[in-house]
């Protein structure tokens, strides 16, 4: 070779990224929204009418910069003789292809690492779903092959796990959505991450979410937020919503970016998504997961929860999760998840109560005749009348006083904040970029005056509301669990500390997909995943968006 077409192969080779025999990786380019959020404008669901769909503060390309070498030799056919292995497989079943020899582990993340590259960097098919990945990830894949025989003892060892980005895990940020959080890098891991990475998981990254958890602007889209941008629909863009706030969770685990996600609650954050991206997601009893390194509404209702695309998984990560936290008051030694009996698990004879307001829905009409054919018992009931209008004023005065306890105890110690006040004033600063939704919800909070010791009692009695309204009923009809459709019983699960799961019940006329929610008695998971797990086998109506084939 001559020495001119040398240099230039050189040069070639470094500008572009690539290796010989190796294509550069693609790039994504802002582009004018103008038309798009037009088309928006007249939209029924009025807070769909975007004021703005991609994040002016990140850049997506980032993202996949620590990847560059492994992504220039990995391409759509290397994706496509790996799909079968991996796309909708249950954790058991992708366990089993890579003890077969089919696959490993590094192959297993880079398959989801092209999948967001791919999909996240086309304008037709991007959900907005991410806002960090983990740099170290395939060296950390990599690592998980060669203590394969030594390490693995139990089924998430080795499996790639996306996080809400309210969770802390080093050394991402944890920004909550808000611009104001962007140079957040906690020092340690949120309790619940340690207790992942113990059991072997390999964390992939942060997705997006409903800034602040859904808990900042009144009004507003939900799944947007400063650094992410508008999450999106996989089953419509920008016809559907994503539900909130668990919203970059629930596309994530619908479009199959990874095994699963974690998701948070505080009221109708996992329920609402998992029932709009057709994926299966645990709300757990306050205190089954620890909240220590989570970024709060309220310690009083605040949890974690594994979002899924099918029950076993939701449970194989529920057990992974559970533990005792010394750190956080609510927390308790949960008792273990069983995971290996539910696909034995009948529902005959459970009985079953179903909120009359919900017995016209086409998709719960199906839910509960093919139940009923199992053999389980469905009572309808006529809701008692309950009050809860202290339910926003509890939030106000928690997230006034547990979001500082988070910044002083686990947030970057040069990150500037202090309190709500804090991120009020830096949003000030640049309203139209940092706040295009205003931030009423955070100004309400600023005015709250009331302490939590103060508001004590009237807690204690909204929560006790909320806990007669279920028990009074199953006791009255002698019930196991009640049924709901995604998130409409949300607000009274969570005052209540009652637990509920959501499984995909089908797609409505519109292609719009709903969950069957199952809600029982505090410390009841077990319950609800065999309940799960037996409307699931009847069921099983999950489609993987068409667009993510």
């Amino acid at each position: 070779m001559k020495p001119i077409y040398t240099l230039l192969f050189i040069f070639l080779v470094v500008c572009l990224g690539c290796t010989p025999n190796s294509a550069p990786l693609n790039q994504w380019e802002a582009y004018n929204e103008t038309e798009e959020l037009a088309a928006n404008t007249d939209h029924p669901i009025a807070r769909m009418r975007y004021k703005r769909i991609q994040s002016k503060h990140s850049d997506r390309n980032a993202l996949f910069l620590p990847f560059k070498k492994e992504l220039s030799g990995f391409n759509q056919e290397d994706h496509d003789a790996l799909k079968s292995y991996i796309l909708e497989q249950d954790i058991p079943s992708i366990q089993k292809h890579i003890n077969a020899g089919h696959l490993t582990y590094e192959e297993l993340t880079l398959f989801y690492i092209y999948r967001m590259y791919r999909f996240e960097l086309d304008r037709t098919r991007f959900l907005n779903a991410l806002i960090s990945l983990n740099p170290n990830v395939m060296e950390q894949a990599r690592q998980h092959d060669r203590d394969r025989q030594e390490g693995m003892d139990h089924p998430l060892y080795g499996m790639p796990i996306l996080l809400k980005d309210n969770i802390d895990a080093t050394p991402m940020a944890t920004t909550a959505g808000a611009a104001a959080m962007v140079n957040n890098f906690p020092a340690q891991d949120a309790f619940i991450v340690e207790k992942l990475k113990a059991k072997g998981a390999l964390i992939l990254g942060k997705v997006n979410m409903s800034e602040w958890a859904y808990y900042f602007c009144q009004g507003c889209p939900v799944g947007y937020s400063a650094l992410g941008g508008q999450t999106l629909n996989p089953y419509g863009r920008r016809i559907f919503e994503t539900g909130g706030s668990s919203s970059g969770s629930g596309v994530a685990v619908a479009a199959n970016y990874a095994v699963a996600a974690i998701g948070s609650e505080t009221s109708g954050s996992i329920l609402s998504p998992s029932g709009k991206n057709s994926v299966v997601g645990l709300k757990p009893t306050i205190g089954a997961l620890s909240r220590s390194g989570i970024v709060p509404i309220s310690s009083s209702l605040d949890t974690a929860g594994p979002m899924t695309k099918n029950v076993i998984d939701n449970a194989i990560l529920m057990s992974a999760l559970i533990g005792e936290d010394k750190r956080d008051r609510y927390s308790y030694q949960a008792s273990p998840i069983r995971f290996d009996h539910l696909d034995t698990v009948s529902l005959k004879g459970k009985r079953l109560g179903l909120n009359s307001k919900f017995q016209k829905d086409s998709l719960m009409q199906r839910a509960v005749t093919a139940m009923k054919a199992k053999g389980a018992v469905v009572i309808s009931f006529d809701p008692p009348e309950i009050q809860m209008d202290q339910f926003r004023r509890l939030l106000d005065v928690d997230m006034r006083a547990d979001l500082p306890q988070y910044l002083d105890a686990f947030a970057h110690t040069e990150l500037g904040l202090d309190s709500v006040k804090d991120v009020v004033a830096f949003n000030l600063k640049d309203t139209l970029l940092h706040a295009p939704y205003g931030q009423g919800i955070f100004m309400r909070i600023t005015k709250e005056k009331r302490s939590q010791v103060e508001f004590k009692a009237q807690k204690q009695q909204l929560m006790q509301t909320a806990k007669d309204y279920f028990e009074q009923t199953m006791d009255e009809y002698d019930l196991d669990a009640f049924l709901s459709i995604d998130n409409y019983s949300a607000r009274n699960a969570a005052a209540a500390h009652f637990p509920a799961l959501g499984v995909p019940m089908g797609y409505d006329s519109m292609g719009q997909p709903k969950n069957l929610t199952f809600i029982a008695p505090s410390k009841k998971e077990q319950l609800l995943l065999e309940l799960g797990a037996a409307f699931e086998r009847l069921e099983n109506v999950r489609q993987l968006p068409q667009l993510f084939q």
